[in-house]
């Protein structure tokens, strides 16, 4: 059995899409998940799996179930947890000088974008907040937080054409030590 998590967009967002998260670790298992657990109330989903199909392929599953369930449009980003410690070491931001967990994010994208998309956003730059884009996750670093930052999912969305959700680094460090735990 092979560890996933799925980062759904928009799930609980100031009373928009609203599933309870019971119910949604309730649909992981109804459509052949094990272990389906959720963190915290953003549409978070911890679940084992035991198959061949692609992690882009388990998210349009999921999407479709979704619907099916709850009449909801919403786009899950899937993971394998061998992918998310990996993470860590793709992330550029953690040798920051006073690197803050709580002032950087990644953005999971549905797909990985091409180079046309990564081009169109190639030279922008808001200082002193900064982007890298590795393989199918965005890595944004505020030092100053994220309340006047100008680099968001849907910046990303806008102008690459690409769809996301955001976690920022403590919370996926947490679902990273849940798992390792086993602690879910």
């Amino acid at each position: 059995m092979q560890t996933y998590v799925s980062f759904l967009r928009s799930v609980n967002m100031a009373g928009h899409n609203l599933i309870k998260m019971t119910e949604l670790a309730n649909l992981f298992i109804d459509i052949g998940f094990g272990d389906a657990k959720t963190y915290i109330q953003c549409g978070n989903v911890i679940f084992s799996y035991d198959g061949n199909k692609t992690s882009s392929s388990l998210s349009d599953d999921i999407e479709k179930a979704i619907l099916k369930k709850f009449n909801l449009s919403i786009s899950v980003m899937t993971r394998k947890n061998d992918d998310l410690v990996k993470l860590s070491d793709f992330n550029p931001y953690l040798v920051e000088p006073n690197f803050d967990p709580s002032k950087m994010a990644a953005i999971f994208l549905h797909e990985t974008p091409l180079d046309p998309q990564i081009q169109k956003v190639a030279g922008v730059d808001f200082p002193p907040d900064k982007f890298k884009i590795i393989d199918d996750e965005i890595f944004i670093y505020c030092p100053n937080g994220f309340g006047r930052t100008k680099l968001y999912t849907g910046f990303f969305e806008k102008i690459m054409g690409v769809t996301g959700t955001a976690r920022n680094w403590k919370t996926i460090t947490r679902i990273l030590n849940l798992i390792d735990r086993k602690d879910m």
